[in-house]
């Protein structure tokens, strides 16, 4: 009889995971290609170098993102605050339409790891909780606030549990408020083309699993209209930061700089059937 081969033992570490994006890049991109990119390199050129100098290691930095990891969570969120301290005052002097701002979300949680790259849930986690960061801010899972209480001093708000899309259970999310007006209402160019912006629609049947129809469903509308070469669509991850916010629909278009901005419900109005709002 065949002995069933030996199941190879992951390795696993506890740790720190920051991952960060540009606020409104396609946007940006959108307007002035060259000078975005420029402007993105140089900001790497002096935020990059601070993820190494709070304890951390730079995991990947693809595209406007970047995902980071510490051996401690003190650091991770140190480093968080500094990096948005630091792009606040490289913003200062930067027109409006080209300012940049990063979101940061930051979680604690087992990681698999090899040479080169870490995996697993506490990454996506972490990934989700930035998509709904505010330009210029910070958001924590609970996990992570539990462990800085007391040890980093800012003030913090509890945004309840949120239900993160593709992440089983929900996190408890906390938001970082800035001593200084690092949030300020980010302005972006409007793009020469027709454009809009699908806001996540909100879920009024009570019922959790209809979380899930609900984001489905402005998606499928943000990829049907993508289809449509004439007209800019903000990509999900920017749009999606309003989820469960009370918003003000000029200011939404002014921030990710469009025309128009769709918003939505979606309540549960049978066993088997939702109903659409919009």
């Amino acid at each position: 009889m065949t002995e069933p081969p030996e199941k190879t033992k992951v390795a696993r570490r506890l740790a720190a995971i920051l991952a960060a994006d540009i606020a409104g890049y396609s946007a940006l991109m959108s307007a002035n290609e060259e000078a975005t990119v420029g402007d993105l390199k140089a900001h790497q050129a002096v935020v990059l170098p601070m993820i190494a100098q709070h304890g951390g290691r730079i995991i990947d930095t693809a595209g406007d993102g970047i995902l980071a990891e510490f051996p401690s969570v003190v650091d991770a969120v140190e480093c968080a605050v500094a990096i948005q301290r630091t792009m606040h005052e490289r913003n200062t002097n930067v027109e409006a339409g080209r300012q940049m701002q990063y979101r940061i979300g930051i979680n604690l949680g087992d990681i698999v790891y090899d040479e080169t790259r870490i995996y697993g849930e506490g990454i996506n986690i972490a990934a989700r909780l930035e998509s709904i960061a505010e330009p210029g801010g910070i958001c924590l899972s609970g996990k992570v606030y539990e462990d800085i209480r007391g040890k980093v001093q800012l003030p913090y708000e509890d945004a309840g549990e949120h239900q993160l899309k593709n992440i089983l259970h929900p996190v408890r999310v906390y938001r970082v408020h800035m001593a200084e007006p690092c949030q300020k209402a980010l302005v972006l160019p409007v793009s020469d083309k027709p454009s809009i912006a699908v806001l996540p629609f909100a879920n009024l049947s009570g019922d959790v699993e209809q979380e899930y129809f609900a984001d489905g469903m402005a998606e499928e509308i943000i990829t049907a209209l993508s289809r449509i070469r004439w007209l800019f669509v903000i990509a999900r991850n920017s749009s999606f930061t309003y989820k469960g916010r009370t918003v003000d629909i000029k200011r939404v278009g002014r921030e990710l700089g469009v025309q128009y901005v769709l918003e939505g419900s979606v309540r549960k109005s049978g066993r088997e059937s939702a109903s659409l709002r919009s």
